[in-house]
């Protein structure tokens, strides 16, 4: 039988950052099926794009047939992980932590499969062992393997230490206990024996194997992801402005497509490898092909309708990519009330106007211009549209054929800036 070599996989798609025991979990994963696990702290209602790396790392695992493991740290949320953070983080009510569980439930049910017998998926949450706990002896039992020197030699501890107005609260402090506990839970329950998660998760890791050695006598295994940033060195799954969610209700499925068709040429074959199941074959040949051609690379839009497919779904996906074809070749009439709704949401500049107002006035509202001597000029540059129909006349009323579904018109300066109109 051919020796086939799972890491070596994943290491091609750019997924592994760090990894303990790399020749015996290599060997562990080709003899036989394991469990393994990745924890998430609801913090918010949604998860973002920077959680699916570990969501799909999961997913790759559980298609060669081992078990996921999804922890949810409703416990550990309440305390606030301050791995690398400079200040502590708000506490969290526990109301909020358990509407916010329901809804990451769902978005995670998209992306692996809980229903497929042997391996399926299985979601906890660490609140259900540590809420009836008894400090006393969890400190007795536990605490007692964890060594404080240790702990301050951590880099992300020294630095909150060194800051004299933020400095490190003992709850933060106790963060990195809780979380090896889970490893140890999740071990003796679940024979779980590999922990994955971000590349800041690493000291965490390495506590919870550790526990499990002094404890069990075992040997389990970590490995961490790369932290993935933009140009700019901004940590992907963030923006200069703001988080690109799961959830259509927080990132509308246009502005969620729109970021992935923005990549960029530099990141976007990397990306490719990273979150979607295309072969690895499939997308060297097409970093190939596309660097000896002229013509704008496909590459994005493939990203972009294999990652909104995945998390939103075909109608969805139909819909972006409508949007997209309407706004570039301005046949607005194509549009469905939906699509216009998915605009109003977030994904283009918006204004709210009553009817009857005049068109200079909506393009200085737009923030085309600041003044009406600016705006006669651009509009006599015939620099200004109205649903893709250029508008000569400054003192024009707009008219009910301009506005779509009783309530939607797109102005536009130029061939890219758009604006809403949103009328009352």
């Amino acid at each position: 039988m051919k020796y086939f070599n799972i890491i070596n996989k994943f290491k091609k798609r750019f997924l592994i950052n760090q990894i303990t025991e790399i020749e015996e979990i290599t060997k562990l994963l080709f003899k036989k099926k394991i469990s393994l696990y990745c924890g998430f702290d609801p913090t918010s209602d949604s998860l973002h794009i920077g959680h699916l790396i570990p969501l799909l790392l999961l997913k790759r695992f559980q298609l060669f047939g081992h078990k996921p493991i999804i922890l949810i740290g409703g416990a550990t949320s309440l305390i606030g992980d301050p791995s690398f953070k400079k200040k502590e983080r708000k506490l969290n009510k526990l109301k909020n932590i358990i509407y916010w569980t329901k809804k990451i439930k769902i978005q995670i049910e998209k992306i692996l499969d809980f229903n497929c017998f042997s391996n399926n998926a299985i979601l906890l949450n660490n609140y259900n062992w540590f809420k009836n706990m008894n400090i006393l002896s969890f400190l007795r039992n536990i605490g007692k393997f964890f060594k404080i020197n240790k702990m301050m030699n951590k880099e992300f501890i020294k630095k909150r230490l060194n800051c004299d107005k933020n400095g490190i609260s003992f709850t933060e402090f106790s963060y990195n206990i809780l979380q090896s506990f889970d490893f140890l839970k999740l071990y003796k329950k679940y024979k779980v024996c590999l922990q994955i998660g971000g590349s800041d998760q690493w000291g965490n890791i390495i506590s919870g194997i550790n526990l499990i050695n002094y404890i069990c006598k075992k040997k389990v295994y970590g490995i961490t992801l790369p932290l993935i940033t933009n140009l700019n060195g901004i940590k992907f799954g963030k923006t200069e402005k703001e988080t690109i969610w799961l959830s259509k209700k927080k990132t509308s499925p246009y502005k969620f497509y729109q970021f992935w068709l923005n990549v960029s040429d530099t990141n976007v074959y990397k990306f490719l490898k990273m979150f979607t199941f295309i072969s690895l074959k499939k997308i060297d040949d097409l970093e190939e092909k596309e660097k000896k051609q002229i013509s704008k690379p496909k590459a994005q839009t493939i990203l972009a309708k294999e990652i909104t497919f995945m998390i939103h779904g075909k109608k969805e996906l139909n819909s972006v990519e409508r949007i997209t074809k309407c706004l570039f070749t301005g046949m607005f009439d194509n549009m469905t009330k939906f699509d216009f709704l998915q605009l109003k949401k977030d994904s283009m500049p918006k204004i709210f106007l009553k009817k009857g107002t005049n068109f200079i006035k909506s393009i200085i509202k737009a923030g085309f211009c600041f003044s009406y001597t600016s705006a006669y000029n651009m509009i006599n540059s015939n620099a200004i549209s109205i649903n893709n129909k250029k508008q000569l006349n400054p003192k024009y009323i707009y008219k009910n054929k301009d506005i779509f579904y009783n309530c939607y018109t797109i102005i536009k300066k130029g061939k890219k800036n758009f604006c809403l109109i949103v009328w009352k």
